[in-house]
């Protein structure tokens, strides 16, 4: 009997929608998918059984799902994916949701929904996700077929990931999940959308305009924003700020694309930015904004911001250019490859801003930075936040993945542990979401099981999202909590104190748990830490436990604030400064 070639390529692939969605994690690289199982997913749920190549990890809470698939996301670069069932699953994601559109993240965001013959009749555990996600996601889809399935994933991913990243929902009727009902199965190659073509390459032109105003300035700043750390622009970065010789100031979300222990770094700028990176940005001639959206917190009062400088934009979104803050040279497309080109015209040209007119700029942000405004003074008695930061930086040797919640915590963590390398700073910054440093630190260490991971945070915050130290437990992943732990919803009371003449109005927390017993309850180690004299030790300590959990409930002062702070209706030239300190 003569043999007959068989060609695999040509034989027809059918599968269930439950499949489809699998195959396509499998061709989208997808390591991890966070989530919790409903109605609407349990086709899902059961393909998922069949298969081993794509890791599903089960939250407590389907918030905590987002969190960790961000986390996951701001350290890696890839995007987080998240699966919830309808009705309450697809809600309890929305913070999340917002959260990484805030931010830009990517994330792909699975929701479950009724069949497609309910859509609209008020079924059971049925919501309009499309509509109420339409205003904090950067698109999303509404599966028509099975048939139109693959496709569907396949755009959003793509659209998730290019141009300015962002979160993208996916929301499957049941009925399209159904596991007798198959169709031939092909995972597209590549996405033709005839409405989306994100920028890549700057404008030649425009690009040389801005080099020619760079080389010009007398007082020149630059200001990087979070776009540098989601572009990978790191390296194009420092080259671009070394080969000027400028000083860099970074937003929150911008940490550690450049070293902060880089001499050209003045600290971050902004509400509770450095002295002299505020007011370098009040007095400089020009501004190379590069991935950052000019957010209120940063600007300051948009009438007192920088009011003698030229300004330059680089940034891959269109709509972020001046929507805040007129630009004078704005450049649309991917930070990397602007600085890229304009690193190679610097090199080209002989053209250079006066040596003398530089020397004298760092002479007088030199004079702005011996005021030391981050100064603070040692507590004998009482631990103070700031501290146990530093503390927590010589521990991890500066080289550990950090999580945050969001509050004074947050902000001490920002300026307290020197971030050298992008995406280590994981944190919510546009959202200011309490209850995302723990989910967030679970994603982290997901994604790098030997690295060190620690989740700088609040007795208020870290009680969001604390049933997620079940996840943990399950799951091996052995971060390690500082919970700066202050009896207050801290940022809430130094508000109070300063524009409510101390009217401390439910901003002391009455009831807190007995967090060691907590963790411990949770299979996990627990301390408290009262004597600023047990705090390295303590630290050390947690951190030699590599295989724990281990949280660290730190009593610290009651009364501490964070400086400098910059308030509503103020310019950068307008801080408010601790009042221990005084101007050198």
């Amino acid at each position: 009997m003569a043999c007959v070639a068989i060609n695999l390529e040509e034989l027809s692939v059918e599968l269930s929608g439950g499949e489809v969605l699998i195959e396509a994690l499998k061709e989208e690289g997808v390591e991890f998918l966070f989530g919790y199982p409903g109605g609407a997913v349990l086709h899902i749920y059961d393909a998922l059984y069949e298969q081993n190549s794509v890791k599903h990890i089960l939250v407590r809470h389907e918030q905590g799902a987002t969190h960790a698939a961000d986390g996951y996301a701001r350290a890696t670069g890839k995007p987080g994916v998240v699966l919830v069932t309808s009705g309450p699953g697809a809600t309890n994601a929305i913070t999340g949701i917002a959260t990484a559109f805030m931010d830009s993240i990517p994330m792909v965001v699975l929701s479950g929904q009724v069949q497609s013959r309910f859509i609209g009749s008020d079924a059971f555990q049925e919501v309009d996700c499309i509509g109420i996600t339409r205003p904090c996601v950067k698109h999303n889809f509404l599966v028509d077929s099975l048939e139109n399935f693959a496709d569907t994933l396949k755009k959003a991913f793509h659209v998730a990931t290019t141009g300015r990243p962002g979160p993208v929902v996916v929301d499957i009727p049941k009925d399209f999940t159904t596991p007798g009902v198959k169709v031939p199965f092909e995972y597209p190659k590549t996405v033709n959308m005839r409405s989306y073509s994100p920028a890549e390459q700057g404008h030649p032109g425009q690009i040389r305009k801005a080099v020619d105003l760079i080389l010009s300035a007398k007082r020149p700043m630059i200001y990087s924003g979070g776009g540098c750390v989601l572009g990978d622009a790191a390296p194009q970065l420092i080259e671009f700020t070394e080969l000027l010789g400028y000083p860099i100031t970074q937003t929150l979300m911008g940490l550690g694309a450049f070293p902060a222990s880089n001499k050209q770094n003045i600290g971050m700028l902004g509400m509770h930015g450095t002295y002299e990176a505020n007011m370098a940005m009040h007095d400089c001639d020009v501004l190379i904004a590069i991935g950052a959206r000019f957010d209120d917190r940063v600007t300051g009062e948009i009438e007192s911001f920088c009011p003698y400088a030229k300004i330059v934009h680089i940034d891959v979104d269109p709509a972020s250019i001046s929507k805040n803050v007129t630009v004078d040279v704005p450049i649309v497309g991917n930070v990397s490859q602007v600085l890229d080109a304009m690193n190679s015209l610097i090199k080209e040209t002989d053209k250079r801003a006066d040596p003398a007119d530089i020397a004298a700029w760092w002479a007088i942000i030199k004079k702005w930075a011996s005021v030391d405004c981050l100064a603070y003074e040692q507590g004998s008695k009482l631990i103070k936040p700031q501290s146990v930061v530093e503390s927590l930086w010589r521990t991890t040797k500066g080289d550990a993945y950090i999580t945050s919640d969001v509050g004074q915590h947050q902000m001490w963590a920002a300026q307290f542990y020197g971030f050298d390398k992008p995406r280590r700073w994981i944190n919510s910054g546009g959202l200011g979401t309490m209850g995302f440093g723990l989910p967030a630190a679970i994603g982290v260490q997901l994604a790098f099981p030997d690295e060190q991971v620690a989740c700088i945070t609040g007795e208020a915050s870290i009680q969001m999202c604390i049933q997620e130290l079940s996840t943990c437990l399950q799951y091996n992943t052995p971060v390690k909590i500082i919970c700066l732990n202050n009896r207050y919803m801290g940022m809430v009371r130094q508000w109070q104190e300063f524009n409510y003449e101390k009217r401390y109005s439910h901003s002391y927390m009455d009831a807190l748990p007995d967090f060691v017993k907590l963790a411990e309850s949770y299979g996990h180690v627990g301390m408290r830490i009262e004597n600023p004299a047990d705090v390295d030790g303590a630290m050390d300590e947690a951190f030699a436990m590599k295989d724990r959990v281990v949280f660290m409930d730190f009593q610290t002062d009651q009364a501490e604030n964070v400086y400098p702070m910059i308030e509503a209706g103020k310019g950068h030239h307008e801080m408010r400064l601790n009042p221990a300190r005084e101007l050198a």
